[in-house]
């Protein structure tokens, strides 16, 4: 018998799930028994809720009475600390199947009787903006009992900053941990990546290229959701890789208000055809803002980095240039200057590298700030593969922070040095320390303004040109 046909044991095994019922049971069931064991993912999944620093204990299908019904939710998580307790129920949705706002309201009231601190949701659903519940509920029911949602990306991904990056004390507790990992990654666990851009994308998407799309349209607001959704799906990945976190940028009053956004990502999707958005990854130079164009089928990355504040135009430019070494001669550089209006100059970095001062139009005016950005070809189909749109997005954010953003740094000015002291001035006290002699000449003089003392030595005049020489030779 041949060994390529044998399975290896697995702590979790994904082989004899058949059916959603059979999927949903066995993630449940291996994730919360992970969270138990493994005490470093355990706390940081809980601690956003709430929960206090604790002992845990986790349990599947706990039975409860909710007025003649008996009810089943898929979990229970219960962290003890002395004399205080934090519960919570948990629902568990897997693959394409979606939350359903009777069953948590029905939670919700079943942590109000027994005296629970909240219910977690688990699906593959990713709300537009954090902190955001994909379903709605009855708010009423929240007075007394906090929802919380978590979407299997972000498990995954806390998982693997978890045992890749942060660090797991017990050597048998990190390997559990790489198991989860393992099983989540697999397509039968029905921990799904984001797949689907909705049932009203192919409608929106023609609408949008007809010019026909009205922000009363209906759909749009799917549409702009999901590509939120995508944001933030984008965001999890990559900090996936990265080990850190990767959050989408918003501003405060789009965190306050989620239809400030939808309005905004609305308007602008029926007015111009455009959809656009940021990230924002740890000490980068600034935000990758994500442009898709469905008009153009084009999908533009960049970033803004300030110009460093001194030295001439192309010294400036040359800077940038240094770090975009090994970035390809397609990225697109543009320049901006103190109190203009748009861009002062754009061209491809092939063109930069070969003459600086193609981004200079007026010496004579400071250059203030650089965008730098890359385009490719977007796709449009609703779901995953090759000609998608959700692919086309994943690798055009990829492949910037990979050729561009990864090699960028802040320009920081170089530390002021001490100023040699005259070795021949005569009269000075060896006592006095030379910081507080009076015979050193100040910068401002010259040597006609001389009236009494020794004259400046040769030494300094020699300096003094060699300031001006390497000060021509920047612009070179």
């Amino acid at each position: 018998m041949s060994e390529e046909s044998w399975h290896e044991a697995r702590l979790i095994p994904t082989s004899g799930i058949n059916g959603a019922e059979e999927q949903e049971r066995r993630a449940t069931s291996a994730l919360l028994a992970v969270l138990g064991a493994v005490k470093e993912f355990g706390r940081g999944f809980v601690k956003p809720f709430g929960a206090p620093a604790g002992s845990m204990e986790c349990y599947i299908e706990v039975p409860f009475v909710l007025g003649e019904r008996r009810l089943y939710p898929d979990g229970l998580i219960k962290v003890s600390r002395g004399s205080r307790s934090w519960t919570a129920l948990v629902e568990v949705k897997t693959g394409p199947n979606q939350l359903k706002t009777d069953q948590i309201e029905s939670y919700l009231d079943i942590a109000r009787e027994q005296g629970f601190d909240a219910v977690i949701t688990i699906s593959n659903e990713i709300p537009p903006v954090p902190g955001q519940h994909p379903t709605a509920v009855d708010k009423r029911k929240l007075r007394k009992v906090a929802l919380h949602h978590v979407s299997w990306s972000r498990i995954l991904a806390d998982a693997v900053m978890q045992k890749e990056f942060r660090g797991v004390a017990d050597p048998d507790q990190a390997w559990i941990l790489g198991e989860l990992i393992r099983y989540l990654e697999h397509r039968k666990s029905g921990a799904l990546e984001f797949d689907d851009m909705g049932e009203s994308w192919v409608s929106v998407r023609d609408a949008v290229r007809a010019g026909t799309l009205r922000p009363t349209d209906k759909g749009i607001v799917e549409v702009v959701a999901r590509f939120d959704a995508l944001l933030r799906f984008a965001s999890l990945q990559l900090g996936r890789q990265l080990g850190t976190e990767v959050i989408p940028a918003l501003s405060r009053k789009e965190l306050a208000d989620p239809a400030v956004r939808v309005q905004t990502l609305s308007t602008s999707l029926c007015q111009t055809g455009v959809l656009s958005g940021a990230i924002r990854i740890p000490d980068t130079v600034g935000d990758i803002v994500i442009t898709a164009d469905l008009r153009a089928s084009q999908v533009t990355c960049h970033v803004d980095v300030d110009a460093p504040r001194e030295g001439r135009p192309t010294t400036r430019v040359n800077w940038l240039v240094r770090q975009l070494k090994a970035a390809p001669d397609a990225v697109r550089v543009e320049s901006f200057v103190v109190r203009g209006r748009g861009s002062a100059a754009a061209e491809l970095l092939s063109a930069v590298r070969e003459d600086p001062r193609s981004l200079v139009q007026e010496a004579d005016r400071e250059i203030r700030t650089f965008r730098v950005a890359t385009s490719s070809s977007l796709g449009t189909k609703r779901g995953r593969g090759r000609g998608a749109f959700i692919d086309s997005v994943l690798t055009a954010v990829d492949d910037f922070y990979a050729d561009v953003l990864g090699s960028l740094r802040a320009w920081s000015a170089t530390p002021p040095k001490l100023r040699p002291s005259d070795p021949d001035a005569k009269g000075v006290d060896p006592e006095v320390p030379t910081s507080l002699s009076s015979t050193d000449y100040s910068s401002q003089d010259e040597p006609t303004h001389y009236t009494s003392g020794p004259a400046p030595s040769p030494d300094a005049g020699d300096a003094h040109t060699h300031l001006e020489s390497v000060s021509a030779a920047e612009g070179e």
